[in-house]
């Protein structure tokens, strides 16, 4: 093994792989140290997996609607083909990938730091003239009392049951909470959610989460929101969950309950004590624009740093840090165009800023909202169900926020996503032809929606 490095990274996953194919461009030595499996969260335990099962789950639902028939599956198969598509693009995504960078030795083992310039692996020491702390996240277990005489599911281990709960209690109900709700009440699970906060997904547009409550319910879900776990103890083979709702105690009980509490950063066992690092209060890196965190030659990107964890935005995290390590290129990272998604059904998908935000910053909120039901290929294929919701400078008219609640949203959000990084205005979108018709020409009638009413306009009309 060498034992110096022009970069060493700790973790194997989106961050990690980005920083390391940038950096390979340039003729420098890398070490990738990875104790878990290769890949990271993405493709092994979150987006890869969730959204092969939710697809399942919508074609079941869908099924199930135009035949009357109740939801008879093999679960099994379900979750053996989710393993041989994780397997598949583990390989052809991350193990193939490391195969074609000679310049990166890739190490198994878990790494800690001794000093700001020293790592132990494997019981040698190496040092590096850049690091890169890319060890990810992991799922967070809340001080619930008698948690940990119960046997509660995390999302991991969520997907890999061997049979399909006839019961789930879900606690949580953000993007993972809501996923798996609708996921396995699809393959006929009876789910109930639990959400502390008086809205599910509280930092997406009010209308959006409360449609979307709607829609879960009507699917069959049992949501609780504003509640207060008080405790949970095991009851011969299902799990009992006492709860409170505006000081009113209710008890509800499940085969299982699963943690949907959010993720903590991945900085304990790094040695981070040996070095001057600075954490924040809830364990996470602290870093700047630029991904460098106080001591000058270590960085830190991916979930490590906190909020938004995502794949995409840790790829971009890691591409800024080998820029600007190695190409100094002085990269900084704008979480401000940032999209994200929630892949239930309708979709939920964001970028830029909400009506909260652009009241606090004009004291106003030009705003328009469309219902999808007003979008012609909604209604030709039936997928009426949700809203658009565009945030323009009240001046200007620049865009600055879309919010979507609908059939393929995530797919939607790009447009909106270059108009607001690119600062475009509602005439840049009303002034471009879209294909007819299409669900993201959704995006062009509510720009279009602040200077007519299109409830009186034919189809294709400028």
């Amino acid at each position: 093994m060498e034992t110096n490095y022009d970069l060493v990274i700790l973790g194997g996953g989106a961050a990690a792989f980005s920083c390391a194919l940038k950096a390979a461009e340039m003729d420098v030595k890398i070490a990738m140290i990875e104790k878990g499996v290769i890949g990271g969260t993405c493709v092994n335990v979150g987006c890869v997996p969730t959204k092969n099962l939710l697809d399942v789950g919508e074609k079941i639902h869908e099924c199930a609607d135009l035949s009357g028939n109740g939801k008879l599956i093999d679960f099994k198969k379900i979750i053996e083909s989710k393993n041989d598509i994780v397997l598949s693009q583990r390989n052809a995504k991350y193990i193939d990938v490391l195969d074609s960078l000679p310049n990166v030795e890739y190490i198994k083992g878990h790494a800690k730091f001794k000093s700001n310039n020293e790592i132990e692996i494997n019981g040698n020491i190496i040092s590096a003239k850049h690091v890169l702390i890319a060890t990810g996240s992991s799922s967070m277990v809340p001080p619930i009392q008698g948690i940990n005489n119960v046997d509660y599911l995390t999302n991991i281990d969520a997907l890999d049951l061997d049979a399909k709960p006839e019961s789930m209690i879900i606690i949580g109900g953000r993007v993972l909470g809501l996923e798996f709700a609708q996921m396995f009440s699809r393959f006929g699970t009876k789910v109930t959610v639990l959400q502390r906060n008086k809205r599910l997904i509280p930092n997406e547009e009010p209308e959006i989460s409360d449609k979307l409550r709607q829609y879960l319910e009507e699917e069959g879900i049992t949501i609780h929101t504003g509640v207060e776990i008080k405790s949970v103890r095991k009851q011969g083979n299902e799990t009992m969950v006492l709860f409170s709702i505006d000081g009113n105690e209710q008890e509800a009980s499940a085969e299982k309950i699963l943690l949907a509490t959010g993720r903590t950063a991945n900085t304990k066992d790094l040695g981070l004590e040996n070095t001057e690092v600075r954490l924040s209060s809830d364990g996470s890196v602290i870093v700047d624009e630029q991904m460098r965190t106080n001591v000058s030659h270590v960085y830190a990107a991916g979930d490590v740093i906190g909020e938004p964890m995502l794949e995409t935005v840790a790829a971009k995290e890691g591409n800024i840090v080998a820029s600007n390590a190695f190409f100094e290129t002085h990269k900084k990272m704008d979480f401000g165009v940032v999209p994200h998604a929630i892949f239930t059904s309708p979709q939920v998908a964001s970028v830029g800023i909400t009506e909260r935000e652009s009241m606090e910053k004009f004291a106003s909120c030009s705003c328009k909202t469309l219902l999808m039901e007003d979008v012609p290929k909604a209604l030709v294929v039936g997928k009426t169900k949700g809203l658009i919701k565009m945030i323009v400078h009240p001046q200007t008219q620049q865009i600055l926020g879309v919010h979507i609640l609908s059939d393929l949203a995530a797919d939607i959000i790009h447009e909106a996503t270059l108009a607001v990084k690119q600062k475009l205005t509602i005439d840049d979108i009303i002034d471009t032809v879209h294909v007819f018709p299409t669900m993201s020409e959704s995006i062009k009638l509510v720009a279009t929606s602040f200077r007519k009413d299109v409830k009186k306009m034919s189809c294709c009309v400028e």
